[in-house]
Formats: C-alpha cells, sequence, structure tokens
C-alpha cells in the first residue's frame, strides 16, 4: 500500500506537467517578475486543484458513483475557454498597456523591482506614484479549482483502479493532489527563471516571451475544446 500511496504522489507531481495546466500558470506568470511570487501562484494553483480533485472524486467514490460524461466534457470545455481567456488577457496587456520594468519605491519604504503600466495616467513618467496592490491569488486559485473539476472523472477512475478500499483511496487522492501542488511549485520556479532574468536585463525579450505564452495558451484552449466539444459531436 506504501508503494501504490507513492505513485499517488509521483503521478500527482507528474500531472501537473500536462499541457493545459503549464499553459494556465505560465499564463498568470507572465505578469509577475518576482520568482517567490511566481511560485506561491502555481502553488496556489495546485491548492485549488487538490480541493476540487479531492472533494469531487471523493464525494463520488463514497457515495458509489461514477462522473457522467454529461457533467466532464462541459468542464473540459469550460477549462479550454478559461485558457484562451487567460492567453487573450496575456496579449490584450501586452498591446495595450505601456508596459516596462524599474525598481521603484512604495510610500511605505518598500523598494522592489516590479513590471507596471502607466496606460491611462495623465501625470508623467517621472512623477507618477507607482502605486499598485500585491492582490491575495484569488484568480489563480478559481484556475485550479475548474482544473481540478474538470480531472476529477479520470482521477476517480485511477484511484479505483489502485486502491484496495475508500479509506485508501481517499489518502490517494489527497497525496495526489499534494504531488500536484509540488509538481507545479517546482514548476513554477523553472517558469519563473527565464521571465525574471529576461525582465531585469532584456524587456523586448520579457515581450517576446510573454508574446510566446499567451499565444501558446489560446492555441491550447482551443484544441481544448475542439477534442472536448466537437469531436465527440
Amino acid at each position: 500500500m506504501f508503494g501504490v500511496l507513492g505513485l499517488g504522489l509521483l503521478l500527482g507531481m507528474q500531472h501537473a506537467l500536462e499541457a493545459d495546466h503549464i499553459a494556465a500558470v505560465s499564463s498568470i506568470a507572465a505578469r509577475r517578475t518576482n520568482v517567490v511570487e511566481i511560485v506561491k501562484h502555481g502553488a496556489t494553483w495546485g491548492l485549488g486543484h487538490t480541493i476540487t480533485l479531492f472533494f469531487f472524486s471523493g464525494a463520488a467514490l463514497i457515495f458509489g458513483y461514477a462522473i457522467p460524461p454529461s457533467l466532464t466534457q462541459p468542464l473540459e470545455t469550460a477549462v479550454g475557454v478559461m485558457l484562451i481567456l487567460l492567453g487573450s488577457d496575456v496579449l490584450w496587456r501586452l498591446w495595450r498597456d505601456r508596459i516596462h520594468f524599474h525598481r521603484h519605491q512604495h510610500g511605505s519604504g518598500v523598494d522592489h523591482f516590479h513590471l507596471h503600466s502607466h496606460a491611462g495616467e495623465t501625470t508623467m513618467h517621472g512623477v507618477s506614484s507607482h502605486d499598485h496592490k500585491h492582490n491575495i491569488r484569488w484568480r489563480t486559485l478559481a484556475v485550479g479549482l475548474m482544473h481540478g473539476m474538470a480531472g476529477s472523472a479520470a482521477l476517480l477512475v485511477l484511484t479505483v483502479s489502485q486502491a484496495p478500499n475508500s479509506r485508501d483511496a481517499l489518502l490517494y487522492m489527497l497525496l495526489f493532489g499534494i504531488g500536484s501542488m509540488i509538481g507545479m511549485a517546482a514548476l513554477s520556479s523553472v517558469i519563473a527563471i527565464p521571465l525574471v532574468i529576461s525582465a531585469r536585463m532584456l524587456s523586448w525579450a520579457n515581450r517576446v516571451l510573454r508574446l510566446a505564452v499567451g499565444c501558446v495558451a489560446v492555441g491550447i484552449g482551443i484544441m481544448t475544446i475542439y477534442s472536448t466539444a466537437v469531436l465527440p459531436g
């Protein structure tokens, strides 16, 4: 049983490397230039993903139900739509905003390097307050929750085939979710390196990376919708 549980943890880490997951977190990370912040967003995605995986699959397992295709297919399609929106948001901000990078100081005395835009401001750049908020990562959590709901049916099938009883199956699901959190946090640190280096040294390279992230996210979103909504019909 320890081998089965260990497999759940490893499969959860591998699960975080699926193309739609990478596209979603990369789109969120593309707006940031701090390694720690990007990793936190990756872990937050993993938390949301784990919450819905565990509760959707766990409830189905406990009550003896299978998650029907009539529910999973719309959720997969919704993931595709979400990826298109995330990628489009990256591209829209890149085109619309006068985005640049430099170090500045907040009124509280905090000094840091930040990506920001002055779109819509009427004051000159030199006298701009550079005011912005470091918001709670609610959007990243919501993206993880959506991915978790869409992947619940597959996890339920995998768990039933591995675990001998309901208690061990729930533990397997939990470890799978924890593995996905670890995997996405590790992946986010890898994603953060080129984003941060390009932001600090070559702004044009950062723009190219963000353009690529936006296009890839939109492309994967279209492929997801096509495979779940068009092909079955």
